[in-house]
C-alpha cells in the first residue's frame, strides 16, 4: 500500500493516477475525502497534518510514503509529523517533494522550507529519495487570465531563466522512485530540456496559441507591494520576492539530465506542457 500525500494538487493527483494505471494498491490522504475525485480503486483517507492521530490511521498497513505539503513555513512541521506516523506504522519507505538547490551554499529561501525535512527522511531510518524539481511548468497557470483578456504576463524575474519541469515528469519519477529499490539514497534535481526566461516562455505559450503574449517587467518592489496587497502572508511574500532575486540573477538556470536517467526519455519541453493545457489560456 502505497500512502500518497497531497493526492489532490498537481502532481500528488498525477503520482496518484500513474500508480493506479500500474496496479499498484494506493491510499490517497486529503482533507476533503468528498471532493477528491481520485480513479476508480483508490482508498481515500481524511488527514491533516495538525492531527496526529489522522495521520497515524493514514499511516497503517502501508509500505510506501510520498511526501508533499503545500509551500510555507510549515512544510517542516508537516514533513515530521507525517515521518513520524509513518515510522510508528513500519512504512518502509518514502519519497519527498523538496525545492531545486535545497542544502547548497547559496540557496534560495524556500530551501530554508524544505531542508529540515529533507535531514528528518535522511534520518528517519526508511529508504529514502529525494526530489528537488525546478520551477513547475504549471506555475503559467497564473498567467491565464492576462493571457485570455490580451494584457501584458506580469514578469518579476527579468531575463532569468529556470529548467522549467512538467509536473508529469516530476510525478512519474515519483513512482518510479515509490515501486522500486533502483533510487534508494538519491536525491534527484529534476529539470526541463531547456532553460527559459518569462519572456521565453511567453514566446512559446504564444506560438501555440498564435497570438503574441506580451509581458511587463515588476521590480522588486511593486511586486512585493502587490503580493501583501493580495491578501499574502508576510514571511511568504518575503520568500517569493527573495526567490524571484534568485532567478533573476542567472543562479537558477539548472539543467540536468536526471529525468531521463530515471524514465528513460527526455522530459517533456514546456510548449509541450503549453500545448497539452491550452485551452486555460482561451478565450
Amino acid at each position: 500500500m502505497i500512502l500518497v500525500t497531497g493526492a489532490t494538487g498537481t502532481i500528488g493527483s498525477e503520482v496518484v493516477r500513474l500508480l493506479a494505471e500500474r496496479g499498484e494498491p494506493v491510499r490517497a490522504l486529503t482533507r476533503e475525502p468528498a471532493r477528491a475525485g481520485v480513479p476508480y480503486g483508490v482508498e481515500v483517507v481524511r488527514g491533516d497534518f495538525g492531527d496526529p492521530a489522522s495521520l497515524e490511521r493514514a499511516a497503517a498497513g502501508a509500505t510506501a510514503l510520498f511526501l508533499l505539503s503545500a509551500p510555507g513555513p510549515s512544510v517542516s512541521l508537516h514533513d515530521r509529523a507525517m515521518l513520524a506516523a509513518a515510522r510508528a506504522a513500519g512504512v518502509g519507505r518514502v519519497v519527498k517533494v523538496s525545492a531545486i538547490g535545497t542544502g547548497e551554499a547559496d540557496q534560495a529561501a524556500v530551501g530554508s522550507w524544505h531542508l529540515p525535512g529533507e535531514e528528518a527522511v535522511r534520518a528517519s531510518g526508511m529508504a529514502w529519495t529525494l526530489l528537488r524539481p525546478s520551477s513547475f511548468a504549471s506555475n503559467a497557470l497564473v498567467w491565464a487570465r492576462p493571457v485570455r483578456t490580451g494584457e501584458p504576463v506580469p514578469n518579476m524575474t527579468g531575463t532569468g531563466a529556470v529548467g522549467v519541469v512538467d509536473p508529469r515528469d516530476v510525478a512519474a519519477v515519483a513512482v518510479e522512485a515509490l515501486v522500486s529499490a533502483g533510487h534508494d539514497g538519491h536525491a534527484y534535481t529534476l529539470t526541463g530540456p531547456e532553460s527559459l526566461s518569462v519572456p521565453e516562455q511567453t514566446a512559446r505559450l504564444g506560438r501555440v496559441l498564435g497570438r503574441a503574449v506580451g509581458t511587463v517587467d515588476v521590480p522588486p518592489d511593486v511586486a512585493r507591494a502587490q503580493l501583501l496587497g493580495s491578501g499574502m502572508d508576510a514571511s511568504f511574500v518575503e520568500v517569493v520576492i527573495d526567490g524571484n532575486a534568485f532567478i533573476r540573477s542567472g543562479r537558477s538556470a539548472v539543467l540536468t539530465g536526471e529525468v531521463e536517467g530515471v524514465l528513460g526519455r527526455p522530459p517533456r519541453a514546456f510548449e509541450t506542457w503549453v500545448y497539452d493545457h491550452r485551452d486555460a489560456f482561451s478565450t
